[in-house]
């Protein structure tokens, strides 16, 4: 399953990257959803986040597998039998302006997986609003922060 959104910012790349990468953001933000989160730094971070899903009780593994300065991140997690990759890419349109597009491949490697899967493409046309909504929110936050810190063109 393939989910993906584009999103134009009025920043330039550098300011989208740093957001983009600003990890103790989306820490904090998962801990005020409810979700634990325990980040340990290596070579590369590692992600270990715990919340419920369904009545369950779920564990999702992510790893920050590759990131170019200022254009590309890229994340891989697993969750039961589900794995997924997360490729954020930035092009810059103008010196001011960033297209942020997000895209996310969800694969099953078990019976259980395909299952959770499965569910999951059953509401796919509403994860995919709530997943383009999420990433609009996201430049709009942006946006706004390079707004209030009056760096926003004339």
């Amino acid at each position: 399953m393939k989910l993906s959104a584009n999103e134009d910012i009025e920043a330039p790349i550098d300011t989208v990257f740093r957001a983009v990468t600003d990890f103790d953001f989306f820490e904090r933000s998962a801990l005020r959803r409810g979700i634990d989160v325990t980040r340990t730094d290596g070579a590369k971070p590692h992600w270990s986040m715990g919340f419920d899903y369904r009545g369950k009780a779920r564990r999702l593994e992510a790893d920050l597998i590759e990131m170019e300065t200022p254009s590309l991140v890229k994340f891989r997690g697993k969750m039961g039998g589900i794995y997924g990759d997360l490729d954020v890419e930035l092009v810059p349109l103008s010196r001011n302006r960033t297209r942020l597009s997000v895209a996310t491949v969800l694969k099953a490697e078990s019976l259980t997986g395909k299952l959770l899967l499965q569910s999951l493409k059953l509401a796919k046309s509403k994860i995919t609003k709530r997943y383009k909504k999420r990433v609009g929110s996201f430049a709009a936050d942006v946006e706004k922060r390079v707004g209030a810190a009056g760096k926003r063109p004339v």
